[in-house]
């Protein structure tokens, strides 16, 4: 087993679930330090002890739901789709529905806090151009935020096929 990953029932796996679900329905400023804790069932102390503070557990948190996300984004690009266009539109469709599917609309949806790197604009930028890839991260997680907010997942859907991306670069 990787050092990384927590075991569940240890105090900082018990956060690092909890973080996961609470990140992943409320934004990042929403939730407390207290609320992480209790829903841990650990003080505090335990926190700021394994992750220095909300934001070092978000991070972390963060970094291993985001690498999920981005495994299944570059999966599907690389599916052979007919064209350039359909493939990051079929990644991008992938990641919604793995978002919803496993409520993270919340921690994909925000942009990522206490940082200006942006690893789904990274992914998106050099499959298209870099500007496009910041433009569709940015509308992937408007879409992701819609459906937090209580719009239906096939609306968000649609929104995002609607985009019918363009690639300026070639193979």
């Amino acid at each position: 087993m990787h050092e990384w990953i927590p075991v569940s029932t240890s105090p900082k796996g018990r956060l690092a679930l909890a973080a996961v679900t609470e990140f992943g329905l409320r934004p990042f400023d929403e939730v407390t330090v207290a609320e992480l804790s209790a829903a841990a069932g650990v003080t505090t102390g335990a926190l700021y002890h394994h992750f220095g503070s909300k934001l070092g557990l978000y991070a972390f948190v963060r970094e291993d739901v985001e690498q999920r996300l981005l495994d299944r984004m570059e999966g599907a690009l690389a599916a052979g789709q007919p064209d350039r266009s359909a493939a990051v539109t079929s990644a991008l469709l992938v990641g919604l529905d793995f978002a919803v599917r496993e409520s993270f609309l919340r921690i994909l949806g925000d942009p990522p806090a206490g940082t200006d790197h942006d690893r789904l604009a990274d992914m998106l930028g050099r499959t298209t151009a870099p500007v496009l890839g910041q433009v569709l991260a940015a509308a992937w997680r408007a879409a992701l935020t819609a459906v937090a907010e209580g719009a239906e997942p096939e609306e968000a859907r649609a929104a995002i096929a609607a985009l019918m991306v363009q690639t300026p670069l070639s193979g």
